[in-house]
């Protein structure tokens, strides 16, 4: 590829020469990557609008309660005492998807990532349901606003509106909980206003996107496409257009019947332009990887299909790696790659040791402020506490109390000795901590405590007690 072929590089596919967006109208795919695609695509849908209704143990299978700092992962609930485990749990899923860009390219973007899902499988399948493949859209973009015109365009614009509120509704269950949301439509919208003008500003969000903003989202906003250029080497898999063998020695042409293209000097591209036509992004995947390439695989179908029409070998545009192309290498894990997976092990491990030895309830004893030390009698020193115990799982906890661990003394709780954990709630009251002076460590002595059920001890905390100085 000689310099001037370059320019292409010098700005963003969906950008024509005078600086405007160049609409991208790309052709219907098919083959067996797109049906695969739609499989992939279709039970993704599936898991994504049941995820909110599926519960485990009472816990919503996934939860995302930003407002009230509550996360349910997987079923298992994540408080904001367990905050520490969810950003370790992000942190392995970047982790992750760094290791899976280095090792296979940006298929993610394709494949799993929910904007391409719903823009290709959802809001582009509409599109051709209503206007009509490629040639059809771009002859009614150009065509006058008539009766057909508009009557195609205000049905796919509804369309779009109605999937975009479903689509907003299902994001908003994640946000609240899927009983709350129930609640919300079985009430009425009059009686949520707070919720449901967010979810119509939501709406309008989605409703933006799908409709006009589309691949932009890929190419400008998702900062992952911008990894690549950081992450991606000669031996990483991508789709790519194998340029040795489409190239040859004089380049691309045409095809003409009875034509020997070996002997002649060029490639198995005959330039039939498929792959441009049908790539969302609007880009030409023979320039190489690219900014904007989501490998999403629809210019392989394309390639396979015309090189099956031609007699000539499949896998001009494949996924492969530079390498491969160049030398015929086999793919094979680098030492980065195994740096990342190397890491991914340990984190891996970490978060999994801490899910195990995480507690269903945590007790926290704080002193009250401003309030010293009392004296009853001459040898007992007593301090006042406030305690707030969360309870994680969707059981009621009865008959809960507090028990000394590490000194002689009595724990009082005011106003009763046992007291009640809520499923998923908290309880919090006040509570004395008596010690004899001769327990005593100095005016501070670290006492352990622990939380008992019913008489079992399911849970341990610790905190410091004041008394006088002169006790040593």
């Amino acid at each position: 590829m000689t310099p001037q072929d370059e320019n292409f590089r010098d700005s963003i596919g969906t950008i024509n020469a005078e600086g405007k967006r160049a609409w991208v109208y790309p052709k219907k795919p098919s083959g067996r990557y797109y049906t695969w695609r739609k499989r992939v695509s279709y039970l993704l849908l599936i898991f994504l609008f049941a995820a909110p209704f599926v519960k485990i143990n009472g816990n919503q299978f996934l939860l995302f309660n930003i407002l009230d700092r509550r996360f349910h992962i997987f079923g298992f609930p994540f408080w904001p005492q367990d905050f520490y485990l969810f950003v370790l749990s992000m942190v392995v899923g970047i982790v992750f998807l760094a290791l899976f860009t280095v090792a296979f390219g940006r298929i993610f973007c394709g494949w799993i990532c929910p904007q391409t899902i719903f823009m290709e499988m959802v809001f582009r399948r509409i599109e051709y349901w209503i206007e009509g493949d490629r040639g059809a859209q771009m002859r009614l973009k150009k065509q006058e606003w008539n009766g057909e015109k508009i009557r195609k365009r205000l049905f796919k614009w509804g369309v779009f509106i109605l999937v975009s509120f479903v689509i907003a509704n299902i994001f908003l269950a994640y946000i609240i909980g899927s009983d709350v949301l129930l609640a919300y439509i079985k009430e009425g919208p009059g009686n949520h206003l707070g919720v449901f003008i967010p979810l119509l500003i939501f709406t309008g969000v989605f409703y933006f996107v799908f409709a006009w903003f589309r691949e932009q989202v890929c190419i400008i906003a998702c900062p992952y496409g911008r990894l690549q250029g950081v992450l991606l080497d000669e031996k990483s898999v991508v789709v790519a257009y194998d340029h040795k063998r489409g190239e040859g020695e004089k380049g691309r042409k045409k095809i003409r019947k009875n034509e020997n293209r070996k002997a002649l000097g060029y490639g198995d591209c005959i330039d039939c332009m498929q792959c441009v036509q049908v790539c969302p992004t609007g880009i030409d995947i023979r320039n190489g990887t690219q900014l904007e390439c989501i490998n999403c695989t629809a210019c392989i179908d394309a390639c396979d299909h015309i090189m099956e029409r031609t007699g000539l070998p499949k896998g001009l545009i494949r996924y492969t790696n530079e390498e491969n192309i160049e030398t015929k290498a086999p793919f094979r894990l680098t030492l980065r790659m195994k740096g990342y997976a190397a890491v991914l092990f340990v984190l891996v491990g970490i978060l999994t040791g801490l899910l195990l030895l995480r507690n269903e309830v945590e007790a926290n004893l704080l002193r009250v402020p401003g309030q010293l030390y009392q004296r009853e009698g001459e040898n007992i020193i007593s301090n006042v506490y406030t305690y707030k115990t969360v309870n994680k799982t969707t059981a009621v906890m009865d008959s809960v109390t507090f028990k000394l661990l590490s000194h002689e003394g009595m724990v009082k709780l005011v106003p009763k000795t046992y007291f009640t954990i809520p499923g998923q709630g908290l309880s919090q009251g006040t509570l004395f901590i008596k010690l004899p002076v001769s327990e005593l460590d100095g005016d501070k002595t670290r006492v352990r405590l622990g939380l008992y059920r019913e008489g079992t001890l399911i849970e341990t905390t610790a905190v410091s007690f004041q008394g006088p100085a002169s006790y040593r």
